[in-house]
């Protein structure tokens, strides 16, 4: 199946996230930081990312993204993120600022995260 790479700094999310889609026959790849994300990017050539809004900084994430696709990074980008519940502020897709493909809170159920793992992979390929 696809390559997917998780990038967020709560182990536990990270593991539940892998437990999920492997269970799903994919292969996850982790890293809990920007710069180990960026060279997790570099060095497994992804399908897909799972990335967090907040880790060491209030915005990795975003500048994570941001770095990603003025580096020509074109796979699909879900932004996994519990900003919304934390600060009451709404996030959304703007290829400017917030270049990813889809948004989804935390917590999430199982089915949602594969649901989207899945429409954006066929997205990807389609």
């Amino acid at each position: 199946m696809s390559k997917i790479l998780v990038v967020d700094d709560d182990t536990d999310v990270v593991e539940s996230v892998r437990f999920v889609l492997e269970k799903d026959g994919h292969e996850v790849f982790e890293a809990n930081n920007r710069p180990d994300g960026m060279a997790q990017v570099a060095a497994v050539s992804p399908d897909l990312i799972i990335l967090d809004v907040m880790m060491e900084f209030q915005d990795d994430g975003i500048a994570m993204a941001q770095d990603l696709r003025r580096q020509g990074f074109t796979k699909p980008i879900l932004m996994l993120t519990s900003v919304g519940k934390a600060t009451g502020l709404t996030f959304g897709k703007d290829d400017d600022v917030v270049p990813v493909d889809d948004f989804q809170e935390k917590p999430v159920l199982p089915a949602t995260l594969r649901d989207k793992v899945r429409a954006l992979l066929a997205r990807s390929e389609g």
